[in-house]
């Protein structure tokens, strides 16, 4: 991993978790944007939409095996501006949500938006950055542009 993505992980993951531990602290419980956008401070003990709820070890394993993928995935995508965001953006929420795990056996949650009197599971920056990361590396694949043809230095190899 070059030094951009290693230093957009590190900011997606310090911000995930200094916006935590404030609504942590303050047990901030608030109206932003009436009937739309709340602040309210949520102990997850599964992942999105509830699924595993108090299955930690196995949402902590999960988080391992999906990291390793990531990092494979890495070695197939040219180093430029977009892929080193992308990878950057996906590896940081997915550390932020992995250290609430090892840390807490939950993971903080507290951003509680409704759309139309549907109200979308509480999540955080850190669950923001994952699917951002996805969704650019979705675009980035989809253009084609970043492959890195034969150059790829993957973990595991196709023989």
């Amino acid at each position: 991993m070059n030094r951009k993505k290693f230093l957009i992980a590190i900011f997606i993951l310090i911000l995930d978790q200094v916006t935590k531990l404030i609504i942590d602290t303050y047990n901030i419980h608030c109206n932003v944007i009436k009937n739309f956008f709340s602040l309210n401070y949520y102990q997850n003990t599964g992942a999105a939409w509830g699924v595993f709820k108090g299955q930690q070890t196995f949402l902590i394993l999960i988080t391992i095996v999906l990291l390793v993928l990531v990092f494979n995935l890495i070695y197939s995508y040219e180093e430029n501006r977009k892929s080193d965001l992308a990878f950057g953006i996906l590896i940081g929420g997915i550390l932020g949500n992995f250290c609430d795990r090892i840390f807490y056996g939950f993971v903080r949650d507290f951003i509680d938006i409704t759309i139309f009197n549907y109200a979308f599971p509480v999540f955080n920056i850190a669950d923001t950055a994952i699917v951002i990361g996805v969704i650019l590396l979705f675009v980035i694949t989809i253009k084609g542009s970043a492959k890195n043809g034969n150059k790829s230095r993957r973990i595991f190899h196709k023989n």
